[in-house]
């Protein structure tokens, strides 16, 4: 049985680890460096470097940021933002990261999702997709198209860029099968609605981008505890969302629960994970 990961995710403005609600109201969390060498001595399965302001400012990613994170941590690291070309993908796998994340510029320049895939590898080529939930007569006012898939309540789920702030036009489950026909060999699924909100993941989103592709879906955004990243990571067939990992921030970098403490709750739970060594004598951390 394949093991479900836990991966903090830092999201980074000016040098420091940030963390609002909705994606507004950003808040001060703490030094990059440090913050991702604790979650590595805490067993943390990956870890996602986002510099969310990059691509809204038209800068580069901080890659010396990004080296030292990758010279301090053992754990796969996952590094996106401000991408635009191959060349920027070229330089964070050289800075260190083993897998790059894209967003933005996938809808900006879908050909950047198979230049990658081509010359990294499907496995280091991970696509981020940010959607939040618009009426019908507005994504149909703005885009004169009628949409697809609906939520439960009637809206669509409508894939947003540079850090949330600029709506598509782009269906959420359309656009991750798309991505992942062009080579993307996971999707990091971001419900804008559900961020920072600590309420519990957009189960209904989630389950939808599963049944839609074949890869690895990351569910992220709206974690409040343990026991949230169990309905998302079960299996459909037994009432989850099926997420193969799941992400979380606000929990992990203001104390509320340690790497070590949720993968506690979730074995416990019928969840399979990696246990540290601290809980495991047998595997290393």
């Amino acid at each position: 049985m394949l093991t479900k990961r836990i991966i903090p995710c830092l999201d980074v403005k000016a040098g420091r680890v940030v963390k609002g609600v909705n994606f507004v109201g950003l808040r001060d969390a703490g030094d990059p460096v440090q913050i991702a060498r604790q979650y590595d001595e805490q067993g943390a399965d990956e870890l996602v470097f986002l510099d969310i302001t990059a691509s809204h400012e038209q800068r580069d990613i901080m890659l010396d940021v990004v080296r030292q994170v990758a010279e301090q941590c053992f754990m796969p690291f996952t590094v996106g933002g401000g991408i635009r070309t191959i060349d920027d993908v070229t330089r964070l796998v050289r800075a260190g990261a083993e897998k790059v994340s894209i967003n933005t510029a996938a809808v900006v320049s879908p050909q950047i999702v198979e230049q990658t895939a081509r010359r990294f590898g499907r496995c280091a080529t991970v696509v981020n997709i940010d959607p939040k939930r618009v009426s019908v007569d507005e994504f149909t006012r703005r885009t004169g198209k009628l949409p697809g898939v609906l939520s439960e309540d009637g809206r669509v789920f409508e894939v947003h860029t540079h850090g949330g702030r600029t709506p598509t036009g782009l269906e959420a489950v359309s656009w991750a099968k798309r991505v992942v026909e062009m080579g993307a060999g996971e999707i990091v699924l971001t419900s804008m609605d559900a961020d920072g909100t600590k309420d519990g993941y957009d189960i209904e989103l989630t389950k939808l981008i599963v049944e839609a592709v074949n890869v690895p879906v990351v569910a992220s955004g709206g974690c409040g505890g343990p026991e949230h990243m169990v309905e998302v990571l079960r299996d459909i067939s037994e009432g989850g969302a099926g997420a193969s990992a799941a992400l979380a921030a606000s929990i992990f970098h203001y104390g509320q629960y340690t790497v070590e403490q949720t993968k506690q709750h979730l074995a416990a739970h019928g969840v399979p994970v990696r246990l540290t060594s601290s809980l495991d004598p047998g595997v290393r951390k």
